[in-house]
């Protein structure tokens, strides 16, 4: 018998291949990772933009009075930036053309409005949180 033996091993297209198939799976890998570190970082700016917000709110009306306006600030050298304003909650289901008569001496609720900004200040980079505040009037009929 004649029969010629192949070598065994593989030929130079199947090594191309096997390398080729290497490297796309490292570049999708290495792809997934990079999106997963990017949503770790802005799940940490989100968390942080929260806490931050969580601590303007609670301070609002604590030691020194609740007023009507506008506040702007940042946090972390300019990393978070904040704008409050407060306003005198209006009631939508009362007719503005018909106001009810309130009493100048009952509490008064008041609407506050928010809004944080980090990095590049996109949409994906914002927090807003609204809340209400009641203010009870002091005795020398001011607010408190």
């Amino acid at each position: 018998m004649n029969l010629r033996r192949r070598a065994a091993g593989f030929t130079l297209i199947e090594v191309i291949l096997a390398f080729a198939l290497l490297a796309l799976g490292l570049t999708i890998l290495l792809g997934i990772l990079s999106g997963a570190t990017k949503q770790v970082r802005w799940a940490d700016d989100a968390g942080r933009a929260a806490m931050h917000a969580q601590t303007l709110l609670a301070q609002q009306g604590v030691g020194q009075p609740l007023e009507q306006g506008h506040k702007e600030g940042d946090f972390e050298q300019g990393r978070y930036r904040w704008t409050l304003d407060v306003e005198p909650w209006r009631d939508p289901s009362i007719v503005s053309e018909n106001p009810q008569p309130q009493d100048p001496g009952a509490a008064k609720m008041f609407a506050i409005d928010l809004q944080m900004q980090w990095g590049d200040g996109s949409p994906r980079n914002r927090l807003r949180v609204q809340s209400l505040r009641l203010v009870a009037p002091t005795l020398q009929g001011g607010m408190r």
